[in-house]
Formats: C-alpha cells, sequence, structure tokens
C-alpha cells in the first residue's frame, strides 16, 4: 500500500484532484437523481475539499521535525480530523426531522463517506480510495433495489375535510384496520368557515416501500361526507 511522499509532484497532485472529482460525480449523481438535497455539486466540492485538505498536509510534511527554532511543530493530522468534524455540520443540515419524520440521514451518511473517499485520495491511497468508492457506489446504487423489497414500517400522513354530520370516524379506523393500518391523530379538529372538520392522521402499515399501498378511501364507505382527502407517504 503507497504512503504519502515527502516530495509531491504535480503529476501526483493531478491524478488525486481527478480521482476526486470522478468519486464526487459518481456519488453525487445518485444523490441528484433521487432529487435530495445534497446534490451533484454538494458532494463533488466535498469531496474535493477533503482531497486537497490532504494535499495541503502532503506539501506540509517535509516541514515536520525542523528546528524548533524557526517554527512551531505542526500536527497536521488537525487539518483533516477539521475537515470530518466541519462534514458533520453540512449533514446535519441535511437532515430534517418534521412531525415525528426523519429524513436525509443517508444524505447525510453519503457526505461523510465521501469526505473520506477525498482523503483518503488526497493522501495518495489511491486503491484504497477506489474499493471505497466501488463499495459506496454497490451499497447506493444496488442495495436500494434490495432496500425498497424489504417489508418494513411505512408511515403516511392523512388529512381529511369533511361534514361533521356524515362523516363516521369508526367508520374509518374500522376501514383502514381491515387493511392492515394503524390509525393515530396527530392534528385535533378545526372547523373551516363552511361549517366543515378537518383532521390530520398518522397511518402506519408494514409493507415494502414500493408496494403502491394507499387505502382507496374515496372508493370505501368510510368516505361517506368526506370533502376532500390529501395523503402524502413519508420517504
Amino acid at each position: 500500500m503507497s504512503v504519502m511522499p515527502l516530495t509531491l509532484e504535480w503529476r501526483d497532485v493531478w491524478i488525486r484532484l481527478a480521482l476526486a472529482v470522478v468519486a464526487g460525480f459518481l456519488i453525487g449523481f445518485n444523490r441528484g437523481e433521487s432529487g435530495k438535497v445534497a446534490g451533484l455539486r454538494t458532494t463533488m466540492l466535498v469531496c474535493l475539499a477533503a482531497c486537497l485538505a490532504m494535499l495541503q498536509v502532503n506539501v506540509l510534511l517535509p516541514q515536520v521535525g525542523k528546528d524548533s527554532g524557526s517554527f512551531v511543530t505542526l500536527d497536521l493530522m488537525r487539518l483533516p480530523l477539521g475537515i470530518l468534524s466541519g462534514v458533520g455540520f453540512i449533514g446535519a443540515g441535511a437532515i430534517l426531522r418534521k412531525d415525528g419524520l426523519v429524513k436525509g440521514v443517508t444524505t447525510a451518511a453519503t457526505l461523510w463517506f465521501v469526505t473520506v473517499v477525498g482523503l483518503c485520495f488526497g493522501g495518495g491511497q489511491l486503491g484504497l480510495g477506489t474499493v471505497g468508492l466501488g463499495l459506496g457506489i454497490f451499497v447506493l446504487w444496488c442495495l436500494k433495489v434490495l432496500e425498497t423489497r424489504i417489508p418494513r414500517e411505512n408511515q403516511a400522513e392523512l388529512t381529511l375535510i369533511y361534514d361533521p354530520d356524515q362523516f363516521s370516524r369508526r367508520a374509518l379506523i374500522d376501514s383502514l384496520v381491515q387493511q392492515g393500518c394503524r390509525l393515530t391523530l396527530v392534528a385535533g379538529s378545526s372547523e373551516t368557515a363552511a361549517g366543515r372538520i378537518e383532521e390530520r392522521f398518522e397511518v402506519r402499515w408494514h409493507a415494502s416501500p414500493e408496494s403502491g399501498h394507499v387505502p382507496p378511501l374515496l372508493e370505501s364507505s368510510a368516505a361517506a361526507g368526506v370533502v376532500e382527502v390529501k395523503w402524502a407517504v413519508a420517504r
């Protein structure tokens, strides 16, 4: 396994930067294609910044151990560690929490991962970085297909606007239970100008995320008196 040389040539610099750009592009393309907040440009910049940080460490390596009368001995590993800490703040910004739903964890983990890959390339560990990049692409692209087939707890938000004289909440609950769903009231009743009631529910069920399971509320007798239905599945 290669190590960082004391003398860094421009050829090595360009190779490392090129590999970091390719890694950031491949990982970022996956995130951008999925419509994530941290997409192509963000991922490429993070990977490139990590690579540049390690290149800077490599440039400063020959200065370590010189006479203390000329300058203070440098703790070079603080630079990449600081990069990882900074990426933690970016990753935290990609994670969203709303009404008990947490989104963006995979995107945050991807940013952290691509930073480590950039550090590998910037430090001259080209083989290690390439292997890591390949494994990351496998996880993001290939395992996503498997993940969508694994049955799990699904969650959706159901908003109903209904006529209180005709609608039966009990009938709605019984209808969803028959379809394997659990219903929890999130937002209480609020009366509209037309005298109708608006309520928001949390619906949970166990199935494959790609099963397309959506309770057919409008086709059910439980929908009697319902004026408007809003259904949003949490991803």
